[in-house]
């Protein structure tokens, strides 16, 4: 490939999951500008051209090759059926940093107590194959429709049941569904075509992206910590540092003294921090961190 071919078509998932996922390849290094109802980001990256396309029909555009490297769920891979290389599981949400479910659901009066209830029945959902196959492993026959967006207010006057995605539920609760069995879990994947894939320059280009993006997902949540202190007190403060390793020590110029670097979870900073300092550690500062690559 020649220096001026040497470009990567990306595609981005654009709606809920858009803005989590900017924000995770910032993290990564990678500093998209999108501008308002543009679906073509500017991107600091001359080997990179990125288009935003919704999340449920990248794995089909990535198996056609219309993109190199894309980032959809797990679900919408199953859901089409799609034919591309799994590169790496980036579990991430636009809410949290875990997968999501696909359940089924039910009016909170509704006699169903699992999906053996529902032979006969109608049953509404955005993904129809995942569904039909669920029913047909439970031997259950139910009509099972495709729906357009706000599944949730369907039942029970539209359908019986739901099938519909969720992250802690409270959108089935407040349109007083309950949820009646977990069909599914599902995270984010970046996922590749196969023609791509066997090119040497665009496999390194997409491994090197896998490598950050998963270095910013181990970065989430957690902190450096770097403080002096005195050698006296070097057993005192390692013992109640929860650290992710051994805490990396450094002898200072003044031979009584050494350094202490640490990387810790984020929520039990402001409890380890007078600890520290009570224990004799000084100079103690603390630093984000954007990417923890193992």
């Amino acid at each position: 490939m020649s220096e001026a071919n040497k470009v990567l078509k990306l595609g981005l998932p654009k709606g809920s999951l858009q803005d989590s996922t900017l924000d995770l390849f910032a993290h990564a290094g990678f500093h998209f500008s999108v501008q308002s109802r543009s679906y073509f980001p500017s991107i600091d990256d001359d080997e990179l051209e990125a288009i935003l396309i919704r999340a449920q029909e990248m794995a089909h555009y990535v198996e056609l090759g219309a993109f190199d490297v894309g980032l959809t769920g797990k679900d919408w891979i199953i859901e089409t059926d799609a034919d591309v290389v799994e590169v790496a599981d980036l579990v991430y949400s636009k809410a949290s940093m875990r997968p999501v479910r696909w359940v089924l659901a039910v009016p909170e009066s509704s006699p169903v107590k699992s999906v053996k209830d529902l032979e006969g029945k109608h049953i509404a959902t955005e993904v129809v194959n995942i569904t039909k196959k669920y029913l047909e492993s439970n031997g259950v026959k139910a009509s099972v429709e495709f729906s357009w967006g706000a599944t949730e207010v369907k039942p029970p006057d539209l359908a019986d049941a739901i099938v519909e995605v969720t992250e802690t539920g409270s959108s089935l609760r407040a349109n007083k569904l309950r949820i009646v069995e977990t069909i599914l879990e599902s995270n984010t994947k970046l996922i590749a075509n196969r023609q791509s894939w066997e090119d040497p320059w665009k496999r390194e280009k997409i491994e090197s992206m896998a490598l950050l993006l998963e270095g910013a997902i181990n970065a989430q949540g957690k902190v450096g910590l770097k403080m002096n202190a005195p050698k006296s007190s070097l057993e005192k403060i390692t013992s109640i540092i929860p650290a992710l390793r051994q805490p990396t020590v450094a002898h200072l110029a003044n031979n009584d003294w050494v350094a202490l670097e640490v990387i810790v979870t984020e929520k039990i900073v402001r409890k380890l921090i007078p600890e520290l300092k009570r224990a004799g550690a000084e100079g103690i500062f603390e630093y984000d961190i954007n990417k923890l690559i193992d």
